[in-house]
């Protein structure tokens, strides 16, 4: 095969030739089946890594697509996985990824990957190297190394990506593009993003009791290729977020939706460094809690991009646990600023934008300077169905083949916009690591070489770019 021509993984070549070479075998044209019929041997075939939760409405979105076969299921939890099992009975189920991989490896052309953060990259991995495209829910990955690994992958094996960041495919974003390219603002120098979360229990430890593992869930595979912990009831099937074995707090939930429109309005790449502070949780007297396990209940966290092509550097700063930015000026007192999940605010040499979460509702601000302005020209192309969109664009683009179509959230972009939201989490983390004097030498503006994945002022921060996994587990490219 010449490696400079983009693969087609969609199975159509091969069920189209083999139907050819079979006897009595007829090809009957699309237009003979009726207008608007697809095919199934023209549809992707989808194997589905997490069927409950998240999973169970991206493997619905995909079948809603009308592009798309789900072929196989795996998740490690029975219960979870009921609904999307008796909604596509003919798919075959498995429990390991690693053995759906293995035996569905002739059957599915890609694959979405729906289960918790620090499964996410091996699991992603394998499927690639297969030269599976594939839809990996966001945080891309669980850590930064990962997130680079994965960009790189995807370049090697030629496969189509999507991160599950779906407001990077809606109208509100392209909005802010157009805005911003037709220089409302100015340049961007000052970004302010903030969240309600985390919504789940965070910053208190890990449980002191272990808990009855459920029948019905496999709790060795969901570990995965993380260390072993005994099963809690706390941590299925949601609150994990809130451990940075498994999870990746609340940047990690919301990071890549709310960070995403300014990301991707001003064309943000590497950050070069980071500082943090971190809110401290009493349990008596004097005595701050001490956690490091832990996620924080709340955190304020500011990040600098070097400029670009002569403009001036970013600043942009992260607030979550429900904490706000104070009000813009050209806000009015009575006015919504984001919505309830959060939002973001562009400020410019010449004006400021902002939006809600998953860049809903974006407006110039002052808030009547939107009308006042106008139409611009549209210089982005918006995505048939909007957010929406985001999964039938990704499965549109697998049938086309690599090189054929595009993504919003491709892994080129999705991974210096994950990378970005790590970045932030190993700040934090760095917070809080003691020395053996009880002091806490992280606790200072971080430096960051890029290239080089590694913090040049404070090396003991490094240990969090890259993490060890259990046996049976593999991350090589």
């Amino acid at each position: 095969m010449n490696d400079n021509k983009p693969k087609d993984n969609s199975r159509r070549s091969f069920i189209r030739n083999a139907s050819i070479a079979a006897a009595g075998i007829t090809i009957v044209p699309r237009h003979v089946l009726g207008k608007g019929y697809v095919a199934p041997s023209d549809k992707l075939n989808i194997g589905a890594i997490g069927a409950g939760g998240k999973g169970q409405s991206d493997i619905a979105m995909f079948f809603k697509s009308g592009n798309a076969n789900i072929v196989a299921l795996c998740d490690v939890d029975d219960r979870s996985s009921a609904k999307t099992r008796a909604d596509f009975p003919k798919a075959t189920y498995y429990k390991d990824f690693r053995e759906m991989l293995d035996k569905e490896k002739g059957n599915i052309d890609a694959v979405s990957v729906s289960i918790p953060d620090h499964c996410h990259a091996v699991a992603a991995l394998m499927a690639m190297q297969m030269g599976k495209h594939v839809y990996v829910q966001k945080p891309m990955t669980h850590d930064i190394y990962e997130a680079r690994i994965l960009t790189e992958a995807a370049r090697k094996y030629k496969v189509v990506t999507q991160m599950g960041n779906q407001g990077s495919s809606g109208d509100g974003v392209r909005q802010m593009q157009d805005w911003y390219n037709a220089g409302l603002i100015g340049d961007a120098h000052t970004i302010r993003c903030w969240t309600n979360r985390p919504v789940w229990p965070q910053g208190t430890g890990y449980p002191t009791t272990k808990d009855q593992i459920p029948p019905e869930l496999d709790w060795n595979l969901w570990l995965g290729p993380t260390a072993f912990h005994e099963y809690h009831d706390g941590f299925v099937p949601f609150s994990w977020r809130g451990y940075w074995d498994f999870g990746t707090g609340a940047l990690g939930d919301m990071g890549c939706h709310i960070i995403d429109p300014p990301f991707k309005v001003v064309g943000l790449g590497y950050p070069s460094e980071v500082e943090c502070s971190v809110a401290d949780i009493y349990e008596k007297m004097w005595t701050p809690s001490y956690h490091p396990e832990s996620c924080p209940a709340a955190s304020s966290i500011k990040i600098k991009f070097p400029g670009k092509n002569g403009k001036p550097d970013v600043k942009l700063t992260w607030m979550d646990g429900n904490i706000r930015p104070e009000r813009p000026d050209e806000l009015g007192p009575d006015e919504e600023m984001g919505n309830a999940d959060g939002g973001a605010i562009i400020e410019g040499t010449k004006g400021k934008m902002m939006c809600g979460c998953y860049g809903a509702n974006p407006t110039l601000l002052p808030t009547s300077r939107t009308k006042e302005v106008g139409n611009v020209p549209k210089t982005v192309d918006r995505v048939s169905g909007g957010q929406e969109g985001h999964y039938a664009q990704w499965v549109n683009a697998c049938i086309a083949g690599y090189g054929k179509g595009y993504t919003s959230s491709n892994f080129d972009y999705a991974g210096p916009l994950t990378e970005t939201v790590l970045f932030a989490n190993l700040a934090l983390r760095s917070w809080n690591v003691k020395d053996s004097k009880g002091r806490f030498p992280g606790r200072k503006k971080l430096l960051w070489n890029a290239d080089e994945m590694k913090i040049t002022n404070f090396d003991e921060a490094n240990q969090f770019v890259r993490r060890q996994y259990r046996d049976g587990y593999s991350f090589k490219i």
